[in-house]
């Protein structure tokens, strides 16, 4: 799975580009479910708009629901080493870079299910 992305919208056009951007979307609602968290966006919904949806509900978890976020990043399963790594300035910056990890690792999920498994 070599790295062919460097931010969130990237990644969501790779995952597109192989016909796996659907099975992204129901990752992420999966995971938000299993969380407790309302998300539930539309899987017809475009690249652009997943990504500025998943961040601003980010943004709000940061702010108002600071619990259910570290619920969630436990259930996605985002690696503790890669916040710490993050440079951000403000709250903004914290949502962006954990909308893009967590878009990472619902990415791995996803693609790691159809190169090994659901075949």
């Amino acid at each position: 799975m070599a790295k062919e992305y460097q931010n969130s919208l990237e990644l969501l056009q790779l995952a597109e580009s192989r016909a796996l951007y659907q099975k992204l979307v129901l990752q992420l609602k999966k995971d938000f479910t299993l969380a407790n968290i309302e998300f539930d966006p539309p899987e017809d919904i475009a690249p652009l708009d997943l990504k500025v949806a998943l961040k601003e509900k980010i943004y709000i978890l940061l702010l108002e629901r600071f619990a259910d976020y570290l619920n969630l990043l436990y259930i996605v399963d985002v690696p503790e080493k890669a916040f710490s790594s993050m440079d951000a300035q403000d709250i903004v910056e914290v949502a962006e870079g954990a909308c893009f990890l967590i878009l990472k690792r619902e990415w791995q999920k996803v693609w790691l299910r159809h190169s090994y498994g659901d075949k």
